[in-house]
Formats: C-alpha cells, structure tokens, sequence
C-alpha cells in the first residue's frame, strides 16, 4: 500500500443527487481519486486497474464556500447558448485549501505493472510519464498543488479522518461512476476513522463496476 498527501487549492465534489444547489462531499470519493491516479500516471483506460482499492483522508477540515454560477443548457433551439431560457443561475459549494490523503493498495489487482506501482514510479521519475493536460481531483479546473509519496508502513505527518469500509456506516461514496444513466455505478458504504498510520488493506473500498 501506500499513500500520496495531496493539497487542492479549490474543488468541489458534487454529491451525485445535487442539482440546482451543488453541495459537496466533505472529501473526494474514491472514484474520484482513482480518476486523478489513472491521470497522474497517464493512463487513459479507466478499466486497466480495475480491481485495486483507493480511498481518501481528509488531514484538516477546511472552509466550505458558496459561490454562484451561470450554467448553459438548452431550452429554447431559437436563442444561442447561454441567452435567456437556455442559461439559468446554479449554487455551488467549494472546499477551500484541501489537505488531502489518497491511499492505493494493488494486492487484489491484476493488471501488471499496478496501479500503485506506477505510482511509485511516475512521482519518482516523472520524466517516464507520457500524460496530458493538468492534473485535477475532481473537475478539470480543481487543479491539484502538491502531491508528496508516504511509503507503506510509514506513520502519517498527522493524524487523517480517512473513509473506511465497514457493514454499518455513516458515509456512503461511489467507487465507480457510470456517466450514462447510473445505472451501473458502485458505492461504498464506511465510515471516517482517525488514523495515524496506514490502515490494513482490506478495508480500503475496491474500484470496481460489479456488485460487491
């Protein structure tokens, strides 16, 4: 396993459900955080590491802000985009200054080389990854600051509230996104729990479009 300390000046990860008001999750889920893993290391086949466990941790509690902005639809095929009917206000939550924790363990993957792995490579010779565009968790203008590797067995700078599996929690979060009507999209169902280490593998959410 190991970890990756990651900062975000500004994001905003929309709970599926938020329409009108987009309210955020208190810490990225770790669809999320798988996504912004396959796009550090410059993979663009979103089932290539199917199979891994990712979860996130949130180090400090940062301020939530709402701002407005105008959104573009299309209501009346007469008006150009974003003119009258076809543009309407939407609410929007962001986090502010996120001090995050992302965790990857491949011991049930099969892909090779792993996910983690190349993890471990692309922050340690970044010069071996071939990728595009910025690097974000979340949309593509939540742009990530730093990313800093905490190695397996390592103790944490400080102590995370990370997203844990468990049979009865409190936090539900997707793990897999379908974008074509949901209908296939896997959540996680846990809990967040201190931690100053790293935790045991199996109770990291696996990344996968099947029931668990």
């Amino acid at each position: 396993m190991i970890g990756v300390r990651v900062t975000v000046p500004l994001a905003c990860w929309r709970k599926g459900a938020a329409r009108e008001f987009l309210e955020t999750e208190e810490l990225p889920p770790p669809a999320t955080a798988y996504g912004m893993l396959l796009s550090l290391v410059g993979e663009e086949d979103r089932f290539r590491h199917r199979g891994c466990r990712v979860t996130t941790g949130l180090f400090e509690k940062e301020g939530i802000s709402t701002v407005v902005r105008t959104t573009w639809r299309i209501k009346d095929m007469k008006l150009p985009q974003g003119v009258g009917e076809n543009a309407k206000p939407d609410f929007q939550q962001l986090v502010i200054h996120s001090d995050l924790l992302v965790l990857c363990d491949s011991s049930e993957e099969q892909a090779r080389p792993t996910l983690e792995s190349r993890v471990v490579r692309a922050l340690r010779e970044p010069s071996s990854v071939v990728r595009f565009g910025g690097l974000s968790l979340g949309e593509s203008t939540h742009l990530v600051n730093d990313l800093w590797l905490i190695d397996n067995g390592a103790t944490l700078h400080a102590t995370a509230q990370v997203f844990l599996t468990s049979k009865i929690g409190d936090v539900t979060l997707p793990v897999w996104v379908d974008h074509v009507g949901s209908a296939r999209t896997r959540y996680g169902v846990g809990s967040l729990e201190p931690l100053s280490q790293l935790p045991a593998a199996d109770r990291l959410p696996r990344i996968d479009n099947v029931p668990t």
